[in-house]
């Protein structure tokens, strides 16, 4: 019996050997410090915009959904099983498809240039790429 539990263990580590490998664990530092800039610019954002009523309200739900998908993600990193990683990396994509919509307001209200958002919003939608291919990744394992 001991055998058998112990060869479900070395399965579970080559599926996980990708996850936990020396690129792996570069691959996940590199994407932490990549959100975490992400909503750093998020914040900066939020504390430059006009003092203006509806700027405020939507920079106040900009800044949770963009600050969520750093502090989510990091979470995601340390997930204890597939089904929890997929869980958290899909709060990730939530979180991120409605900071792409708060910036999209932002410029459709004129509040802000659009020019001024498009390199965010170029981010935020890269994210949403590598965060969509790893829940999809997640899932093959």
């Amino acid at each position: 019996m001991e055998f058998f539990t112990f060869k479900i263990s070395v399965i579970q580590l080559f599926r996980y050997s990708k996850l936990h490998s020396m690129e792996g664990y570069k691959y996940r530092d590199d994407l932490k410090q990549r959100t975490k800039q992400f909503v750093l610019r998020i914040i900066k954002l939020y504390q430059s915009l006009p003092k203006t009523q509806e700027a405020q309200i939507i920079g106040k739900q900009l800044l949770r959904s963009g600050t969520s998908i750093g502090a989510n993600y990091r979470a995601a990193c340390r997930a204890r099983s597939n089904a929890e990683f997929y869980s958290k990396i899909s709060i990730v994509i939530e979180e991120a498809d409605e900071t792409m919509f708060w910036l999209e307001l932002l410029w459709e209200a004129t509040i802000v240039k659009q020019e001024l958002l498009q390199n965010l919003y170029n981010e935020n939608e890269e994210i949403v790429k590598i965060m969509i291919t790893s829940r999809k990744n997640s899932q093959k394992k």
